[in-house]
């Protein structure tokens, strides 16, 4: 194996396998991340303790290590980053253009249009007085989210104008490069998520999730399930969608995470994003449904050793199901006292991954963003049967404590 130097970041827990895999591959790995105690940094064999957002810093330290390739994944504030590593390092990265259309909500609306998918009646407000206008005109709930944030943070759902006047702000407040926020028709059907990845040749899509959300808030998912039909919704439908999608897009090669709803028989495209599902999604659950060896490819190809291989999904992988599900936390909250049956998680080899995003003492609350949730787990089988199963004993035995 020919001596190679890889870059990853940032350095959350979401990068880890993308890490363990470039490593395995046999690539000195390093690593960016603001914080001395990011969790990424001891599986690297270097990192830097730096905001991946001050370029020059990271520039100097590529150059300093002669850094081969940079990667990112389950990361969507990272992509412009990476497109304008990649512009000034001379490294295989998605161009500018594609991390624009990728991470700006308007962006992708305006793109999706021009191509026929459907969208949500939509309108890009600088001003409340723009988006009072909007509500008004749209005589229904919307929702009013930043132009390029992640993880739920600065989105609202919005009845009247006094819900407007309340949020406004702090969506606008999460919108990096433009002081501005896209306002949408809030649509009440199912949601979906679909992951995929491009190759110069074409997009792939691996797997869909039906989704789920806490009652306290619509707008923050509390269930993931990933299968291969769906005996409510055409998922070959949704799939040549978001083929259709990336495939008209600039981008040559990478992973891809989009999200959709379902109403009166069309599904319309939410976002998508130029990276891999988060909360491990990409890392775990697209291989097991898929088969593909997702983030070796995004290697090869960052490297610069791109290729048109054909993921198509095996007839053996069509019955596997999974799910991603997050905890609930009881009532209101309050001190963890214990968590019960922690065990069942541990045991089952069908978990692959579970965490608690706090320790016994801590104070906890009902989720305001995919970010501060209180845990989950992931659950593979071969069969919906075995995967309904193992998840009706979770939700009945394992629960959080408190007082």
């Amino acid at each position: 194996m020919e001596s190679k130097t890889i870059l990853v970041f940032p350095g959350s827990n979401c990068q880890i396998p993308l890490i363990e895999k470039s490593k395995a591959l046999g690539y000195r790995t390093l690593v960016i991340n603001p914080y001395a105690d990011s969790p990424a940094f001891p599986y690297a064999d270097g990192h830097l303790q730096s905001d991946i957002f001050d370029i020059e810093k990271v520039i100097n330290y590529c150059e300093s290590e002669n850094v081969d390739a940079i990667l990112s994944d389950e990361c969507d504030i990272a992509m412009p980053v990476l497109a304008d590593l990649g512009k000034r390092l001379g490294r295989p990265t998605l161009n500018t253009e594609s991390a624009h259309l990728f991470t700006d909500k308007y962006a992708m609306c305006e793109f999706a249009r021009k191509e026929g998918i459907p969208v949500p009646e939509y309108c890009f407000c600088r001003t409340i007085d723009e988006a009072e206008e909007f509500l008004k005109k749209m005589g229904s709930d919307i929702i009013i989210k930043p132009l390029d944030s992640n993880s739920s943070r600065g989105v609202f759902s919005i009845s009247n104008e006094t819900d407007l006047k309340k949020y406004f702000a702090e969506a606008m407040n999460f919108s990096k490069t433009q002081k501005a926020v896209l306002a949408e028709r809030y649509i009440y059907g199912t949601e979906f998520t679909v992951d995929g990845i491009k190759t110069p040749e074409r997009h792939f899509t691996l797997a869909i999730s039906e989704k789920k959300h806490f009652p306290h808030n619509k707008n923050i998912a509390c269930e993931l399930y990933f299968s291969h039909t769906n005996q409510k919704f055409d998922y070959e439908l949704l799939a040549e969608q978001n083929d259709r999608f990336v495939n008209a897009s600039p981008l040559a090669f990478g992973l891809t995470h989009a999200e959709y709803k379902y109403e009166d028989g069309r599904f319309y495209l939410i976002e998508i994003g130029a990276r891999g599902g988060g909360n491990f999604i990409s890392s775990h659950i697209v291989p097991f449904m898929s088969g593909a060896d997702n983030y070796s490819y995004l290697i090869d190809c960052s490297l610069g050793k791109v290729k048109c291989l054909d993921f198509t999904i095996p007839s053996d992988r069509k019955s596997r199901c999974a799910v991603l599900r997050f905890f609930d936390v009881p009532q209101r909250g309050g001190t963890v006292k214990s968590i019960h049956g922690e065990e069942i998680l541990s045991d089952n080899p069908c978990v692959i991954k579970y965490q608690f995003n706090f320790n016994t003492g801590d104070r906890i609350d009902k989720a305001t963003t995919d970010a501060n949730r209180a845990g989950y787990y992931i659950a593979c089988c071969e069969k919906k049967e075995d995967l309904d199963k193992l998840m009706k004993t979770i939700a009945e035995k394992v629960y959080i404590v408190c007082e």
